[in-house]
């Protein structure tokens, strides 16, 4: 199937990386609104360059639209491309917003054409591994589901764009832009949640209007609990890497970026085998984009690209449907509620 790819950004770029090495799609064009910089990202990349957006959409052979643009401006391309019989492929978050969001799933669906969002850190084996002993029960009773992310972005990193920072664009800031990954992992490995109670803060950083520190504790649906810690402001020379944990009175398993830190079941299951000789941490390595957002590989993003056009192909749902994407949105905005409020529960 042929891509598109709406914006000329640094996540463009990276796109096309994980489409030219994916199986099942090819870089076909790409859009941006400066000519200029579109005429050169589409002789670099050896593709079709647009900067109309109707006349990109309009191209008879594209099949499938990514979209790279800031993450408060995905709604108006995204309705556009399903109004054009496209199908959309949109970076994390969604939308800066459930209502937003909605907006988009239901043009999509109107339009009949495929959904999904982007979180490529779902597709790598340890994470499948983690899956599996969930579904199997291997936990017991879930207790404790924790996310850890304590990066570090320097001054320069939010100065870089005018988006950056702000509400309207960047939607929220360690939350929304960097520990989305692991919100949604978190949720897709423990469960929805039922309620949480937050503080946010503004630390290291100046001129954003947005979070840099927040914390957050959670009450699942399952009755478990759990803590969020999310942060651009803990420096280290190396980075540290972003953890989800979960606890139950069977097991444990603390995941560090692509790699268990801890596997740890009281009942022994035929794979632990193969987790221990080719999934653990054995070294105490740099974070994954820790300290740097370009600093990421992009097998996750083409895994995450393949498992959208498997799914067209077979005429079902993606792994990271729409409504699938808006999970972590959801729960993101409800820990901006409550901080915003002292604290104050929020339910779901």
């Amino acid at each position: 199937m042929k891509f598109g790819i709406i914006g000329a950004g640094m996540i463009a770029k990276f796109h096309a990386k994980a489409i030219e090495a994916m199986e099942g799609g090819e870089l076909h064009s790409v859009f941006g609104r400066r000519p200029e910089a579109v005429e050169e990202l589409a002789k670099e990349l050896g593709c079709k360059g647009y900067s109309d957006l109707d006349a990109f959409l309009g191209d008879p052979e594209l099949d499938i639209v990514t979209i790279a643009t800031p993450s408060g401006a995905h709604l108006e391309p995204a309705v556009a491309a399903a109004k054009a019989g496209k199908h959309v492929i949109c970076e994390k978050p969604l939308e800066v917003t459930p209502e937003r969001i909605d907006q988009m799933i239901a043009a999509c669906e109107e339009a009949g054409v495929t959904l999904s969002g982007i979180f490529n850190r779902r597709f790598h084996p340890a994470m499948e591994a983690f899956k599996k002993a969930v579904d199997d029960g291997r936990f017991g009773t879930l207790t404790m589901c924790d996310a850890y992310v304590k990066w570090y972005r320097n001054q320069a990193y939010y100065d870089s764009g005018a988006w950056r920072g702000t509400w309207a664009l960047d939607g929220g800031g360690a939350l929304m832009n960097q520990s989305i990954h692991l919100i949604d992992q978190l949720i897709y490995l423990a469960g929805d949640v039922k309620s949480v109670c937050a503080s946010t803060a503004c630390l290291a950083h100046e001129n954003i209007e947005v979070e840099d520190t927040a914390v957050a504790i959670l009450e699942f649906q399952n009755g478990s609990r759990g803590v969020i810690q999310g942060s651009t402001a803990c420096w280290s020379s190396t980075g540290h890497p972003a953890e989800v944990n979960l606890c139950g009175d069977k097991g444990s398993a603390f995941l560090a970026d692509e790699k268990f830190r801890v596997w740890d079941f009281m009942d022994e299951a035929p794979e632990d085998a193969e987790v221990k000789a080719n999934l653990m941490q054995t070294s105490e390595g740099g974070g994954l984009g820790a300290n740097d957002p370009k600093a990421i590989n992009f097998t996750g993003h083409q895994r995450n690209f393949e498992d959208v056009v498997n799914s067209i192909q077979a005429g079902q749902a993606p792994s990271i449907s729409g409504h699938e994407a808006r999970r972590a949105v959801a729960l993101i905005c409800a820990i901006y509620e409550s901080a915003r409020n002292d604290g104050k529960k929020v339910y779901l």
